[in-house]
């Protein structure tokens, strides 16, 4: 009885711990999908109606529909590309270090109601950056609004996506380049903002002036529209951010906190700057310093703190004023809606400055570029032996 308390039952329960640990290792968790169902739904309400209502209440009253137009149509085109040969481009594991390559994730045929990433079903995780695609292409709009034919735009998006989103998916999150390098980008600082910003300035360019720019027939014509599409923007950016963590963990409120504080702290340095140069702080400007903390926090949330979240909050609001009120007009382009001003730039600032905020603690999400790439969960949900670390 002794040998059988002092050796035997010990090694029982170390035994039958070390199997339900393994076993549930690889098993659905309810918390996790719940939270990234949400996450999905927030991002996509980030686009409809989010960005619509912003971008619709920046341009003049007979462009809104067209913005909002445009905003669906590319939900409907990048969800179809997505599924057909987007997701084996970006997450695909042969190819190079600038395009992925998957044929068995063509058309998503290997995804079943049981097919798991991580802990949450695969079908949740592709959706979730389904919705991604739908909003990079999206926020390129607003540098050529009012001035594209729609045939233009979506012709203009598609090769973008092709050529541009999906490598810079790859390069970052799907084993490629930035990830060799080893860059951080949490949520998509490089992925979307600063590569959609880039892509507008070229664009914005390339086409030339709107008529009539710089002029008073060219102001917002719903004030209103703009701070409901950026409250939106807001809040589904939680989704965007604290989602990327890919469940419901402390990587997920931590990312959650960040955003917050960043935002703050640009909507707050915003509104000083308009009081002082301008004399008094306008509802655009606060709509438009919560997307530049918003879009400078997004690389940076899973590793940066809180003070260092104040910091890129407030240094990107700084910068993207100068940017929107100084830099366009020096260079004499026209930004219709400042895309670059705020993604382009914010997303740099971000990007610089979320290695040097960084908070000290490894984040362990398993997916970001600290971790290890996103294309990560689709490789190891094939493999029925591969134990999630989380």
């Amino acid at each position: 009885m002794k040998l059988l308390k002092t050796y035997i039952m010990p090694l029982f329960l170390l035994a039958l711990t070390t199997s339900n640990a393994f076993a549930g290792d690889d098993a659905l968790d309810s918390g996790d999908t719940a939270w990234m169902l949400t996450s999905t739904v927030l991002v996509l309400m980030m686009c409809l109606p989010g960005l619509a209502l912003f971008y619709g209440g920046l341009v003049r009253a007979k462009n809104v529909l067209s913005i909002f137009v445009q905003c669906f149509a590319l939900a409907g085109i990048m969800s179809i590309l997505w599924v057909a040969f987007g997701y084996a481009v970006a997450a695909g594991s042969g190819g190079n270090a600038y395009f992925g390559w998957d044929q068995s994730l063509l058309f998503l045929n290997h995804i079943t109601e049981d097919t798991l990433s991580g802990t949450i079903p695969e079908s949740v995780w592709v959706t979730f950056q389904m919705t991604f695609i739908i909003i990079s292409p999206a926020i390129i709009v607003g540098a050529f609004a009012e001035r594209m034919k729609f045939s233009a735009i979506l012709i203009f998006t598609v090769v973008w996506t092709i050529l541009s989103y999906l490598p810079m998916w790859h390069m970052a999150w799907g084993g490629g380049l930035f990830h060799h390098w080893g860059a951080i980008d949490f949520a998509g600082g490089n992925v979307v903002h600063i590569n959609a910003g880039i892509a507008g300035l070229v664009a914005c360019i390339f086409l030339g002036k709107r008529q009539g720019y710089p002029g008073p027939a060219l102001v917002p014509h719903n004030v209103p529209y703009v701070l409901v599409g950026a409250a939106l923007l807001w809040v589904g950016w939680f989704g965007f951010n604290a989602g990327s963590a890919a469940g419901a963990s402390g990587s997920a409120g931590m990312a959650m906190l960040t955003t917050q504080v960043a935002t703050a702290a640009a909507i707050v340095v915003w509104m000083v700057l308009e009081w002082i140069i301008a004399k008094k702080p306008t509802a655009v400007g606060v709509a438009t310093g919560a997307v530049a903390g918003l879009v400078a926090i997004t690389p940076a949330a899973g590793s940066a703190g809180v003070g260092g979240a104040m910091a890129i909050g407030a240094i990107s609001s700084l910068l993207c004023y100068l940017a929107v009120t100084k830099l366009k007009h020096a260079f004499d382009y026209d930004d219709s809606l400042d895309v670059f001003g705020v993604h382009g730039v914010g997303g740099i600032v971000g990007a610089i400055h979320c290695s040097g905020h960084h908070s000290g603690k490894k984040c362990r999400c398993d997916h970001c570029l600290e971790c290890g790439s996103r294309a990560d969960r689709t490789l190891r949900s094939k493999n029925s032996l591969w134990r999630n670390t989380r």
